[in-house]
């Protein structure tokens, strides 16, 4: 099976094809780990407006999958999509065609009954117009709410799976020449493979059997054809990168908490949300090579403190 960074795997493709999911989603993984636009181009043989429209359209609404070439807008305005959620619940209409006359009396909007059950599956509703106002559907309907809840919570470093990791072992990938591939113990049943890119900053026999903090939350991306479960975190410079080092006793698993900043992890942070890009901007070393969100020691309870070797008052990445 050919991974992204087969040489043909552009040669295959008419001009007139669109990427498939998985290259628009390593094209991302690749923006996400730093690397430049004529360094995504190089290494997954793509030309570069192709990776620079890739990314903008990410930025923009967290975008990987094509779009249809063709197809209407939304027609509805928030204020009506409520209006016709409220109708689908609290009505026991027979059919769609009856729904879309009740939310056209209701609302003025002038719209086809097949916009109408377009809007009503994106909303989560299936199955029998008649059966919405029954508690399938308000369940389906609190459901829907609450996805949103949790997507507008609070964004800040809790929301960061962030915890104490082993490098097991490492090894320069294959026909690169910045990519680790490492082994990494988190406290899991088995360990979590992540691709770094620190050859030109970190010797590999400093990477070999060492402590770190990971990020453990992010979607897995691939890098360099190889699947990257998760983020070595690290001091960064334009010119010098430096692993953090979790306090003397911390073991694989151990999680990196924050004072003032309470909450559980998100599960998988989801790209289009943009957590991690809006924390990010945040986490410091301070003048002691302390790692720090807002100032907010990185803490492994009753362990101690995350710091960079040498590294101070430098973002973290």
């Amino acid at each position: 099976m050919e991974d992204a960074t087969s040489p043909n795997i552009c040669e295959r493709m008419g001009r007139g094809e669109e990427l498939s999911d998985f290259q628009r989603g390593t094209v991302v993984g690749c923006h996400l780990c730093k690397k430049s636009v004529r360094e995504i181009s190089a290494l997954l043989n793509l030309p570069r407006s192709t990776v620079s429209s890739v990314i903008l359209k990410w930025k923009r609404g967290g975008i990987t999958t094509a779009l249809p070439r063709s197809g209407r807008p939304h027609k509805l305005k928030e204020e009506d999509r409520q209006v016709l959620e409220q109708i689908a619940v609290e009505k026991c209409l027979p059919s769609v065609d009856a729904l879309t006359t009740e939310f056209q009396s209701a609302s003025g909007a002038d719209v086809s009954s097949r916009t109408v059950r377009r809007e009503l599956r994106e909303m989560g509703f299936r199955g029998r117009v008649s059966t919405y106002n029954k508690p399938a559907g308000r369940e389906k309907a609190e459901k829907k709410q609450a996805a949103v809840s949790q997507d507008e919570a609070q964004v800040d470093v809790s929301r960061l799976d962030l915890r104490v990791g082993r490098i097991i072992k490492a090894l320069q990938l294959p026909e690169t020449d910045s990519l680790y591939m490492e082994e990494v113990d988190v406290g899991e049943a088995s360990p979590r493979t992540v691709v770094s890119e620190l050859v030109k900053h970190v010797p590999v026999d400093q990477m070999q059997n060492r402590m770190a903090v990971l990020l453990c939350n992010m979607k897995p991306v691939k890098i360099g054809g190889v699947e990257s479960q998760a983020m070595v975190m690290c001091a960064s410079s334009p010119d010098k990168v430096e692993i953090l080092d979790p306090p003397s006793g911390a073991a694989p698993g151990d999680r990196v908490t924050f004072q003032g900043f309470p909450g559980e992890p998100d599960k998988e942070l989801n790209p289009k949300k943009k957590v991690w890009e809006q924390v990010q901007p945040d986490l410091r070393t301070d003048g002691q090579c302390v790692a720090t969100y807002k100032g907010a020691a990185f803490e492994v309870v009753s362990k101690g403190v995350c710091k960079a070797q040498t590294m101070n008052n430098s973002e973290i990445k």
